[in-house]
């Protein structure tokens, strides 16, 4: 659980990212912080850290048998990597619910089939902030402070090759698709992983390590973040 000093209880970790925090202006009972990443990055083991409520935006995924789906360049694999295989409506939909009453339904999702099984009620009983988390939460950065929700974004990054390793073992002991096509897409994702951390990093996810997002965390929740300027258009 986090403490308002900036780091986690029972953690060596002090980092205060008050004056970071691209906090959106309008109060709601509920804020949200936006946690992106490369697949693999560590992101839902970070926010099952924080104790905080936990919405998991790779649930939002289209099915399998979508016409919208994309695929792999010179490939039959679908690509679940693209922001195009998922319903960012649906996602930031759902946040402003949360944010405004405290409680949406939410998909349920299958990696392993590609489809959806189930819808379930997520309650964050009102606690001020909640985390959602996913591989495309970089894509809603600008729409949620829009709506008025936005706390804060991350991006965590690290090593590639780390990532590549977590995420393989990960997948491979979930079962999340065949062994040939968890290598095809984990090599090419880490060969791109530098350009997905700078991708979402233009979008607005500030790039980070676990100890400095558990900082700016801490801060999200104690309330110290400030209102960042606006971007005009060129």
């Amino acid at each position: 659980m986090l403490d308002t000093n900036g780091y986690r209880r029972g953690s060596p970790y002090r980092v205060n990212g008050s004056d970071w925090c691209p906090v959106s202006p309008q109060p709601f009972p509920t804020r949200v912080v936006l946690l992106a990443g490369p697949s693999g990055s560590g992101k839902s083991s970070l926010a099952a850290r924080t104790g905080l409520p936990v919405l998991r935006l790779d649930d939002f995924y289209k099915e399998d048998g979508d016409p919208t789906l994309p695929v792999v360049p010179g490939s039959a694999d679908t690509d679940w990597d693209s922001p195009a295989s998922w319903d960012a409506d649906a996602a930031v939909a759902a946040i402003v619910e949360l944010c405004r009453t405290g409680r949406t339904s939410v998909p349920v999702y299958d990696i392993a089939t590609s489809t959806r099984v189930g819808t379930e009620l997520l309650d964050v009983e009102r606690t001020p902030l909640f985390v959602a988390e996913g591989i495309f939460a970089a894509d809603i950065v600008a729409r949620c402070q829009e709506h008025g929700v936005l706390a804060d974004a991350l991006c965590l990054r690290g090593r590639p090759s780390t990532t590549f390793r977590r995420r393989f073992l990960r997948d491979l002991r979930e079962g999340r698709k065949s062994v040939p096509l968890l290598l095809r897409r984990g090599w090419r994702l880490m060969r791109a992983e530098r350009s997905i951390v700078a991708r979402q990093a233009a979008l607005g996810a500030h790039p980070c390590d676990k100890a400095e997002a558990l900082g700016r965390l801490a801060a999200a929740a104690a309330g110290r973040c400030r209102a960042p300027a606006v971007r005009q258009a060129a």
